[in-house]
């Protein structure tokens, strides 16, 4: 059975709702992936429930009632795979780690059953009809893709003023904790379908932010992994230096158990192909203590936001108490021209793997280059809606990676960010981790000025995101009735110990907060009366 566009979906997932509107949800729907993993060894849980259970959810929840508007389209078969991967295990079949949980991807991501839009019409009818190497390792492990979220439109790399959580295909996704509020791109659906309880597991993509920015404004855990971990063949690309795929899941020991099925060698992406990448099974195993390990705080880049300082402090606290050394990290510097520099190496390598991926797509498509794209998007109402074009137009100004430019600025960013960033700080201070603020908490939707944080933004995500190092995001607290992250940054190749120090601060600083889908924050129990007169 093939999907029409979304027609199919939304029709599918409004026959569950009605057959589901008075039953009392169960509590495993919300519970982490290792959790209902247990549950099914058990026999209290199996996979058919558990896709069904969400697939009502998502009609409830996601596509009316609050309307987060996470997921763009489910899978067809997923009960059916639900099924059969239960009679499996009855007859004692177990497929691998992730046996009977349910999935979703990102839309920038090829999975056979769906087509992959990156949120663009020029994509709608990308059917490929091919497993990405990472959707492959998922399903072969025993997951069901359950669907494909929503995404900031061809990963937020089209305009300079953008509203996150945006595109074109699959409209706004919300943050599932005050709907007003931006879900953050581009991995939106992602993270706002994991906060409110819509899968087992999500995947996201980051090139710059993209996987950490949504886990921290929607109060769930995401990793990125260090570039090369993960293969990145047959997903929608931005840049072959810094794009990268991770989980974005409810725990820490969630997302080392998924990018352990995740990561793997590809001879088809040549930045797998490394002799010192680490063993799959290090990644779900490592166990790290905080007695008498050295973090460094990196106070530079805590940000403004004293309420948001209150509680990175109350979590370093904690760590103290559990025995970690705490290294103040009080000033660092970029070069002069570090972000021009930057952006160019974005925008060339962006020309040159878009058209390589147009170019080589098996789909029917309406366009083969970033030339016609944008000539495609110039006549397209719904794709100018709300803003341009201006880092397409940018992007297709530049010479790709041919770009004299390019190998100068690509040197610049990379030595600006390993040799003299993460690395001489980890080797500098003597720590063995970088910890930061993820970022502020999430800053209003603006259909007029687009994506505007009043207090910018927090952390140096963007120098692992450069360098392609690992990093972690794990909730921490709330500010303003919004979560807020705790970023854990380490060297290239050090995603076994990120996610082993990961575990144990969520061990010392446990927070989770669930989301109240409230329409703004004065309808939080927070502010009740508070617009009324006294």
């Amino acid at each position: 059975m093939r999907i029409s566009g979304l027609i199919l979906v939304v029709s599918m997932l409004s026959a569950c709702a009605t057959s589901t509107e008075k039953k009392e949800e169960p509590q495993w729907l919300s519970a982490t992936a290792t959790e209902q993993l247990q549950l099914m060894e058990e026999g209290a849980l199996t996979s058919e429930a558990l896709v069904a259970g969400y697939l009502d959810r998502i009609a409830s929840i996601d596509k009316s009632g609050p309307g987060i508007n996470s997921v763009l389209s489910v899978n067809p078969n997923a009960l059916e795979e639900a099924r059969a991967l239960d009679a499996k295990r009855a007859r004692g079949e177990i497929l691998g780690p992730l046996h009977g949980l349910a999935v979703l991807l990102k839309d920038n991501i090829e999975s056979k059953e769906l087509p992959t839009t990156a949120g663009s019409v020029a994509l709608l009818k990308n059917e490929t009809f091919r497993d990405s190497p990472l959707a492959e390792n998922l399903r072969n492990a025993g997951a069901v893709i359950l669907g494909k979220t929503n995404l900031s439109e061809w990963a937020n790399f089209r305009s300079e003023q953008s509203t996150s959580g945006w595109s074109a295909v699959g409209g706004l996704t919300r943050n599932p904790h005050i709907l007003s509020r931006t879900a953050c791109g581009s991995s939106s659906g992602s993270g706002a379908a994991i906060a409110a309880g819509l899968a087992s597991l999500a995947v996201g993509t980051e090139t710059n932010g993209s996987i950490i920015c949504p886990s921290s404004m929607n109060g769930i855990v995401g990793f990125k992994p260090t570039v090369g971990l993960v293969s990145r063949r047959h997903i929608v690309p931005i840049s072959h230096t810094q794009d990268t795929a991770g989980p974005m899941v409810r725990s820490v020991e969630d997302a080392a158990l998924m990018v352990s099925v995740m990561a793997s060698e590809d001879k088809g992406d040549d930045a797998t192909v490394f002799a010192d990448r680490p063993s799959s099974a290090s990644l779900a195993e490592t166990e790290v203590s905080l007695s008498g390990l050295r973090v460094g705080v990196v106070r530079w880049r805590q940000g403004d936001d004293q309420q948001v300082i209150a509680v990175f402090d109350d979590t370093l606290d904690k760590l103290a108490s559990a025995g970690a050394e705490l290294v103040e990290i009080n000033e660092h510097s970029q070069p002069d021209g570090f972000w021009s520099q930057a952006y160019l190496v974005l925008l060339a390598e962006f020309k040159t793997s878009l058209n390589h991926y147009l170019l080589s797509s098996p789909a029917n498509l309406p366009v083969s280059n970033l030339t016609e794209l944008i000539g495609f998007n110039r006549s397209s109402k719904r794709e100018m809606a709300l803003f341009d074009q201006s880092i397409f137009i940018a992007a297709e100004e530049t010479g790709g990676i041919e770009d004299e430019r390019y190998a100068a600025a690509l040197n610049t960013v990379r030595t600006a960010t390993r040799d003299e960033g993460i690395d001489k700080l980890l080797s500098q201070y003597n720590v063995d981790v970088l910890i930061a603020p993820s970022n502020n908490p999430a800053f209003i939707i603006d259909p007029v000025y687009g994506d505007n944080a009043p207090n910018g933004f927090a952390g140096i995500g963007f120098m692992a995101a450069i360098a392609g190092y690992p990093h972690l995001t794990i909730p921490m607290g709330a500010v303003r009735d919004l979560p807020v992250g705790i970023s854990i940054i380490g060297g290239q190749w050090d995603d076994a110990i990120v996610l082993g120090v990961g575990k144990a601060v969520e061990t010392a600083a446990p927070f989770r907060l669930t989301p109240g889908f409230y329409s703004t924050r004065f309808d939080a129990p927070s502010l009740s009366g508070v617009t009324s007169p006294q």
